[in-house]
Order: structure tokens, then C-alpha cells, then sequence
């Protein structure tokens, strides 16, 4: 008998986690799930992370073989902005808690995600996975940015005095299927996604706000997903791999509302609210270090992309993370 090997992934309901566990089920070729795997994707109902007891309990339960670490306490600008401690303080207690209990349970490897907002506010572009500690992040999230950057610090910290083998990964904008589609407090096209489908649903104007023009690096949950899976069995490597399309694939909002508009078949009309303020123009991440090792890898196509989470969140509607009842 083959003895089997159990894969836990925290935060296995979020957006990230539902696109693994989709890509293990779905995925025929090198990227399904392995002979004797066990996977296990928990939710927040499994316990609470913030408790080292409840997290060595899920541990004690499963016995993971290796772990992929999504879970984390998030919030959108307005979060992020008035909750600076409880970001900072909850993910502190999750990161130390899981990898901790990795370490006790001798956990052959870990992968944490990090986020591109972990890196410098002042900053050259594009950024390059060594530039994570060069300064300060944004003011704006600097408690959730602080916890996020630390994960690579005690990756190598568990690696020099023990030889554990934990290490993280950066995506860029990440979207798809269950996604947060909250209009609220969501990211730029669950928002804009849910924002067209409600406009032509009530007959009115599809307004996106902003000039259009800033630009952005969107990676599809299932393509990262795929890379994620490819970490936890091929990356050698403690540093961190950011995870993301090429510069020439960054796309501008308007392209953006663009292809929701032509995935939601929205004929209405349809403008930007230049009064509305842009953001940062450009964050381009630089993924040479991915193309080093997978050269050949495949995107989905943007279009083909939006047009699979624009037809989910349409499917799905009402039981979809969309801020209604």
C-alpha cells in the first residue's frame, strides 16, 4: 500500500484556494492531483488560526505532509486604512501559528502567499522579488504589508537554524471564479463584474470610475493555481517567485471594462467618471524569475479569462460573494 500524502491548504475557500482545488480535480495533465494525494482545503470553520491550540488540533487531525498557506485576515482600502492593528496583529498570529506548527510536525515544505503590496512604497519599476525589505510599504496598509513581508523572514529564519524548507510566492492582481464580488469593498473586476451586470439588469449606465488609462498585471485564479501546484512540487528555492503575467501583458482598465462589458453582452451606455481619482498608474512586477524556470507556461487569454468568471458570478448570482442578501 502506497502511504499517502496530505496536502492541507488553508484559506481553501477563498478565491485562491477554490482555483487549486478546481485545477486538482479538473486538470488532466501535470497539474491534477498526484497519485496518493490527499487534499484537504479548510475553511475558517475548521478552527481558528489565531489560536496556536486550534491550529495544532487541524494539524494533529490531518497530519499534513506539506502545507499551502492562503489564509489571512484581509480587508479592501477602507479596512486596511482604519484597522491598521488588526491586520497587522491577526496575520502575525496565523503566519506564526501555521508555520510554527509546520515546523513541530516536521512538514516537508510550506508555501505561503504574499502580496505585491508587501513591497516599498517608494520603489523602481519594475519590482523584482529582491526588493521586498528595500523600505517602507504604503502608508495605507502597512500593518497587512508588515505580516505579509515577515512570512519571508521567517521562512529564512526556519531554514538557517533548522533547514526547513518554507517558501512564498507573490502574485500580481489575482481574479476568477469566487471571487469577492462585493461592490464595496472588492477589487478592481469582481467590482467592475458585478458593477455592468447590475447596469444591465436595471437598464442603466455602466460608470466605471477613473480615467481608464492606469495600467495593471492580472493573473486568472486557475493559471496561478496551476504555478501554485508547480512550487509545491518543482521550486527549490526559499526566496520568494513572483507569480504574474509579463510586462507586455499588463492591460489598462479600459481594456478592462472593455471585455466585462463584451462578457456581460452590456449595450447600454457606458462611461468613465473622470472625476473619480486613478490610483497609482503602474505597479509592474518583473517576472523573469518564473520565465527562468517555465518558459513555455500558458496564460489564458484576458478575454477568455473574464468571460469564465463574468459567466460564474452570472451562474452563481445570490450565493456569490456579492454584498446581497
Amino acid at each position: 500500500m502506497t502511504h499517502e500524502k496530505v496536502i492541507l491548504v488553508t484559506g481553501g475557500s477563498g478565491l485562491v484556494g477554490k482555483a487549486i482545488e478546481w485545477v486538482i480535480e479538473n486538470d488532466k495533465g501535470k497539474y491534477g492531483k498526484g497519485e496518493g494525494e490527499k487534499w484537504v482545503f479548510l475553511t475558517s470553520k475548521d478552527g481558528d488560526l489565531r489560536s496556536i491550540e486550534a491550529t495544532r488540533a487541524i494539524f494533529e487531525k490531518y497530519k499534513p505532509n506539506q502545507v499551502i498557506h492562503l489564509a489571512a485576515l484581509v480587508g479592501g482600502l477602507f479596512k486596511n486604512i482604519k484597522y491598521k492593528l488588526d491586520l497587522l496583529r491577526d496575520n502575525l498570529l496565523i503566519n506564526d501559528n501555521v508555520l510554527h506548527t509546520a515546523h513541530e510536525h516536521k512538514v516537508e515544505k510550506v508555501v505561503s502567499c504574499l502580496s505585491t503590496c508587501i513591497f516599498p512604497d517608494k520603489t523602481t519599476y519594475p519590482i523584482d522579488e529582491t526588493m521586498i525589505h528595500n523600505g517602507p510599504p504604503h502608508e495605507s496598509n502597512f500593518g497587512y504589508a508588515y505580516a505579509k513581508r515577515l512570512i519571508d523572514s521567517q521562512n529564512k529564519a526556519y531554514n538557517d537554524q533548522f533547514g526547513d524548507n518554507f517558501t512564498s510566492v507573490i502574485p500580481t492582481n489575482v481574479f476568477g471564479p469566487h471571487d469577492n464580488y462585493d461592490l464595496q469593498d472588492s477589487h478592481v473586476i469582481p467590482g467592475l463584474i458585478h458593477k455592468c451586470y447590475l447596469a444591465k439588469k436595471n437598464g442603466t449606465p455602466f460608470v466605471v470610475a477613473g480615467t481608464g488609462k492606469p495600467l495593471r498585471q492580472f493573473i486568472y485564479s486557475r493559471d496561478l493555481a496551476k504555478l501554485f501546484i508547480w512550487v509545491l512540487r518543482e521550486y527549490k528555492e526559499i526566496d520568494p517567485i513572483i507569480l504574474s503575467v509579463g510586462e507586455k501583458d499588463e492591460i489598462c482598465i479600459k481594456d478592462v471594462a472593455d471585455a466585462i462589458v463584451k462578457a456581460v453582452g452590456f449595450e447600454g451606455e457606458y462611461s468613465f467618471d473622470t472625476s473619480k481619482s486613478d490610483g497609482q498608474y503602474k505597479k509592474t512586477a518583473n517576472n523573469a524569475k518564473l520565465l527562468k524556470y517555465l518558459p513555455d507556461f500558458q496564460f489564458t487569454p484576458f478575454e477568455v479569462a473574464v468571460k469564465e468568471s463574468t459567466d460564474w458570478f452570472i451562474q452563481n448570482y445570490g450565493n456569490a460573494r456579492t454584498g446581497n442578501p
